[in-house]
C-alpha cells in the first residue's frame, strides 16, 4: 500500500499547480467543511460459480448483497484528494445444470482507498488512485461428503478510476457515476487439488498461500450508479458487475455476478460541540 500512496503523492505534486485555482486566495479566512457522502445499498441479480475443488461443473443462480459506501474529501488536501470506503456482505444460492444440487456462497469484503480528482469541465470530475481490499468467505456444496466447503480469502492492492457527472434532468439534480477497480497484486488462499482440510489441520501447510497477480488471478469490478436528488436524501439506482478468477494448484475458480443496485444516499455534515458554523465556511464535497 505504501508504494501506491507514494505514486499517488507523486502525481499530486505534478498536478498541484493545476488545482491552485480551486483554493481561495486567503484560505485561512475560510473554514473548510468536508461533508460525508454515505450510501446504503441492496443488490439483487444473477451469479455464476465454478470451483473445481468442489465440482467440475458450473453452478448458476441468484446474488444478493447489502452494502455501505462512504466518500469524503481528505483532511490534508481536500480539493484534489478523496477517500473512499466500501463494505458489503453478499450471498449466492446456485444450482447445477440439471437443477438437482445446490451450492451456497457467503462473502464479506472491505475496501479502502484514496483518489486524486481533476475538474475536467463544469459538472464533470475524473478520479484515479489506489485501494486495498480484503474479501473472505466460503462456498458450500451440499452434495459433497468429503470436501463440502471451499474457503475463500483474498487480499489485494488495486488500481481504481471514477468518472462523476453532475447535471439536471428538468428540475431534478442527478449524479451519474462510473467506477472500475482492478487488483494488480495480492495474496490468496488455495488448497492443493484433492487436499482435505483435515490434512491442513494436521500441518500440511505447503503451497496454500499464493501471490496473486495477473498470471494466476484476474479480478475486476464495474459499478454504474445514478443518484436522483430529492432534497437532502437521494435515491440510488445502478448496476454492479464482479469478476473473480484464479487458476492455481490445478484448481480453476470463476465467480461472476451481475446485479441491479437500489439504495439511498446523501451528504451529512459532522457536528462538533462548542464550534460555531460560520457563513464563510467552504463546503468541499467528495461526489456532488
Amino acid at each position: 500500500m505504501g508504494i501506491v500512496i507514494a505514486l499517488l503523492m507523486a502525481i499530486n505534486s505534478l498536478y498541484a499547480q493545476a488545482n491552485t485555482f480551486d483554493m481561495p486566495k486567503d484560505s485561512s479566512a475560510l473554514k473548510i467543511e468536508r461533508p460525508v457522502n454515505s450510501a446504503f445499498t441492496f443488490d439483487m441479480g444473477s451469479s455464476s460459480i465454478l470451483d473445481t475443488y468442489l465440482s467440475p461443473i458450473k453452478y448458476t443462480g441468484m446474488n444478493l448483497r447489502l452494502g455501505y459506501e462512504r466518500l469524503q474529501a481528505m483532511k490534508f488536501n481536500p480539493v484534489p484528494w478523496v477517500m473512499q470506503m466500501d463494505a458489503g456482505i453478499e450471498y449466492q444460492r446456485t444450482k447445477n445444470i440439471p437443477r438437482n444440487h445446490s451450492m451456497h456462497s457467503l462473502m464479506i469484503e472491505y475496501q479502502w482507498g484514496m483518489m486524486h480528482r481533476w475538474n475536467v469541465m463544469p459538472g464533470l470530475q475524473l478520479m484515479a488512485g489506489g485501494s486495498t481490499r480484503f474479501r473472505g468467505g466460503a462456498i458450500y456444496n451440499s452434495y459433497n461428503s468429503n470436501n463440502p466447503v471451499s474457503p475463500k480469502i483474498h487480499w489485494s492492492l488495486n488500481l481504481t478510476g471514477m468518472a462523476v457527472y453532475n447535471t439536471n434532468i428538468g428540475n431534478l439534480p442527478v449524479t451519474f457515476r462510473y467506477q472500475a477497480s482492478l487488483p494488480f497484486i495480492g495474496a490468496f488462499f488455495s488448497p492443493e487439488y484433492g487436499e482435505s482440510f483435515y490434512e491442513i489441520y494436521l500441518g500440511n501447510l505447503e503451497n496454500i498461500v499464493h501471490c496473486g497477480w495477473w498470471g494466476n488471478r484476474f479480478d475486476m469490478r464495474n459499478v454504474l450508479t445514478v443518484d436522483l436528488h430529492f432534497g437532502r436524501t437521494s435515491l440510488r439506482i445502478g448496476y454492479r458487475g464482479q469478476i473473480e478468477t484464479s487458476f492455481v494448484n490445478n484448481l480453476n475458480y470463476h465467480f461472476y455476478t451481475n446485479s441491479f443496485i437500489i439504495g439511498v444516499s446523501g451528504e451529512w455534515m459532522s457536528l462538533r460541540p462548542r464550534e460555531n458554523t460560520t457563513e464563510k465556511a467552504r463546503i468541499i464535497s467528495a461526489l456532488y
